[in-house]
């Protein structure tokens, strides 16, 4: 990779804690114009608008309301629920705060895009230890990976299901694909428990995701993978157990999680796994990709209801994937305000700027992408 173009990727995307290997080495064109003008543009706004790009008051308040909304669900779940319809909406409830906690606070943090105060993101990121996940593996999951591979097979782990179902024109369909349009929707939230207690400890054991090799956690930060799975198994078993059978806690377990699961899936999916996005392959033998960077980024994302207040609140501003990709540090409150120079900057440059102007026919539009990539022959 040329050392202008790495130079300019590392101030878009967060720099690996170590350099990640890859099996074959990806390299984009090297036509920067486009990023190098978009990020003056967007940094000028900010010195003319006065806006922070890090540590937004709004967003410490949004984490508070969050915090105190999953914590209250959480104790009239546990201590004050005596009967099934009692529990039930206090279950889902608890899943879609999870949701929040995920969207919101945790993903700002792993991008080091919640605070310009290096303690404040880990802790925000570590949120998502509490609630199942391991911040440390996530961080290379998505952060480095997906980020820098997006919509890449074999590159980017986030669009691979394994044999479960197909996201991507590139890899392997099976028969059974052609019902997964179906079945997939409830198997998203069967993933979330697969992911729990099967995919980290894999990723952790392998060293690899995907064609992606990258450093097993050690010391402190293996440490913390320990602490944050045995924090997690007390807040969803240990402590429920001193006042319900393990079956009525396994069964809530199961809802919660499954609320989780679907909801994180089909918001992330939404954005990526849609009509309109590019799935591109590199050339053979040489890892060569001829769009830019940054083109790449912005033409194998999509937007969804960026004109939705209570969309961009809830779901962190990832309705706004475009400017996440391309500025994955500043922190999500700010993405309304930007998009419209974004999107102006990517007619000027003849980047292509996709949208779907609702949640609902982004949802119709992974609807028929699933049912797509399940037919055979299924194009890209």
């Amino acid at each position: 990779m040329p050392r202008h173009q790495q130079v300019i990727q590392e101030r878009f995307v967060d720099p690996p804690m170590q350099t990640p290997e890859t099996d074959a080495k990806l390299r984009f064109g090297d036509d920067n114009r486009f990023q190098v003008e978009l990020r003056r543009r967007v940094e000028e706004f900010f010195r003319r608008s006065g806006q922070r790009q890090r540590d937004c008051p709004q967003m410490y308040l949004k984490t508070a309301i969050i915090l105190a909304g999953f914590t209250a669900l959480y104790l009239l779940l546990v201590l004050a629920a005596t009967t099934w319809w009692q529990a039930v909406p206090l279950a889902i409830l608890l899943g879609l705060a999870a949701a929040l906690i995920g969207f919101n606070i945790e993903h700002d943090g792993s991008h080091k895009a919640y605070s310009n105060h290096a303690w404040v993101n880990k802790l925000t990121a570590m949120t998502l230890d509490m609630v199942g996940g391991s911040s440390y593996l996530w961080r290379w999951k998505h952060v480095v990976f997906h980020h820098m591979y997006v919509n890449i097979s074999g590159h980017d782990t986030d669009i691979d299901l394994g044999v479960f179902g197909r996201l991507d024109p590139h890899s392997k369909r099976r028969t059974f694909h052609r019902w997964q349009h179906w079945y997939l929707w409830p198997l998203y939230g069967v993933m979330a428990i697969k992911w729990h207690f099967y995919d980290d400890f894999r990723d952790l054991i392998s060293g690899r995701m995907g064609e992606n090799r990258f450093p097993r956690p050690r010391g402190w930060e293996l440490a913390l993978f320990i602490i944050g799975k045995l924090t997690f198994l007390a807040l969803a078993f240990g402590i429920p157990l001193l006042f319900h059978p393990l079956w009525v806690v396994a069964v809530f377990y199961g809802v919660t999680t499954a609320v989780v699961g679907v909801v994180l899936s089909v918001v992330f999916q939404l954005a990526h796994c849609v009509e309109g996005t590019e799935f591109p392959l590199p050339e053979t033998g040489t890892g060569f990709i001829a769009r830019p960077w940054a083109v790449h980024q912005v033409e194998s994302s999509l937007d969804f209801a960026r004109h939705s207040r209570a969309a961009a609140w809830l779901l962190g501003g990832l309705n706004f994937q475009i400017e996440h990709h391309l500025f994955p540090r500043i922190c999500h409150v700010n993405y309304p305000a930007i998009s419209r120079l974004v999107e102006a900057t990517c007619r000027e440059f003849g980047v292509r700027y996709t949208e779907n102007p609702t949640f609902r026919k982004a949802v119709a539009s992974h609807y028929r992408w699933l049912r797509r990539m399940g037919m055979a022959p299924a194009a890209g």
